[in-house]
């Protein structure tokens, strides 16, 4: 065989860059993965049980909002009517009207003369006067 068509130890050598990693290397990037798993099943962990006790916390609250809610629906059931006097001075116009369970007579007649009070109202804001 002619030394030309030899091949040179040189035409095998790998470059630097394409060599697969030495044995050490391994262990140290197996340690390394081994060590952010633990850390983020840990994580994981703490995260899960944060979750478990929002939810349980979240299920309290909606305890505790249901019975609120049938407590003001037991009060409001059994609730005194108000006094003449205080129902006039503490009603307001953006108030939500509760049903009525008896009528007031001093309630209606206030009532009726607050109607009184808005007609003559409209009916000046249809009057000519300083219009024009």
């Amino acid at each position: 065989m002619e030394s030309a068509e030899r091949d040179d130890t040189q035409d095998w050598l790998l470059p630097k860059g394409a060599a697969p990693p030495l044995l050490g290397e391994l262990e140290e990037r197996i340690d390394e993965a081994l060590i952010i798993a633990k850390a983020s099943e840990k994580a994981a962990i703490e995260i899960g049980d944060a979750a478990l006790d929002a939810a349980a916390q979240a299920r309290r609250a909606a305890e505790l909002a249901e019975r609120a809610s049938e407590a003001a629906l037991s009060a409001s059931a059994t609730a005194p009517e108000p006094s003449s006097a205080s129902a006039g001075e503490s009603s307001s116009a953006s108030a939500p009207a509760l049903p009525e369970r008896q009528e007031d007579p001093v309630l209606r007649s206030f009532s009726e003369r607050a109607d009184r009070v808005v007609e003559r109202l409209r009916a000046l804001e249809q009057l000519p006067i300083g219009r024009g």
